[in-house]
């Protein structure tokens, strides 16, 4: 699925992640990294195989579309270091992209760590007419790219059956994209007449309202 913003051409995966043609960048939003581990680590039962799936899913991404740069927009890891680290460390020495990172409420792991790595992070980050952050912020000015509601959207047949799906949540000024982590859940959106809903099928973006 391929849309346009401001004459600029964003191609939306089933993934969760955004390739934006112009600017040859992946955007990814709210991975969590760590948050298996986490989960783990407190007696959930969550298989070990389950860690490497989303740096899998992250390749699939990265030969897919060949991006200059990868900007995670916030919540890259769930909390502080834990194994994962060292598995992002290896991920990150196969990749030939510049890697940069938007803070998130999560993203509390220190800079210096990332810095070593060759990291950027910021706050927000603004190029030409768009601006990319980790919370939703609107403006009139800027058209925001952003994460961290994990938004989500439900299909109801008409036999009443119900599917609940990640989605992409484009308003006026805005798009919100879907948590690309695995277990990270979704936030139910309630669109308006002038908003657009991308769902995350399994094999394809659907625009549903």
């Amino acid at each position: 699925m391929k849309i346009t913003i401001q004459n600029n051409h964003f191609q939306l995966a089933c993934s969760g992640v955004s390739y934006w043609e112009e600017q040859k960048a992946l955007l990814v939003a709210d991975v969590h990294l760590g948050k298996i581990s986490h989960f783990r680590k407190y007696g959930s039962a969550v298989p070990q195989s389950a860690i490497q799936t989303n740096f899998d899913r992250l390749d699939v991404a990265v030969t897919e579309f060949q991006p200059q740069k990868i900007i995670f927009l916030g919540d890259l890891f769930h909390s502080a270091l834990n194994a994962e680290w060292n598995l992002f460390e290896n991920w990150l020495q196969k990749q030939q992209a510049e890697i940069i990172l938007i803070a998130g409420n999560h993203d509390i792991i220190s800079p210096i760590h990332y810095e070593e790595l060759g990291v950027k992070i910021y706050q927000e980050l603004q190029i030409e007419n768009f601006r990319l952050t980790h919370h939703p912020e609107e403006k009139e000015t800027d058209f925001n790219i952003c994460g961290h509601i994990h938004p989500g959207y439900r299909l109801v047949g008409l036999a009443k059956q119900n599917l609940k799906l990640k989605c992409f949540f484009r308003s006026k000024n805005q798009l919100i994209l879907p948590a690309f982590g695995e277990f990270t859940g979704a936030f139910l959106m309630k669109p308006e007449e002038e908003d657009q809903v991308f769902v995350c099928a399994q094999s394809e973006v659907i625009r549903v309202s």
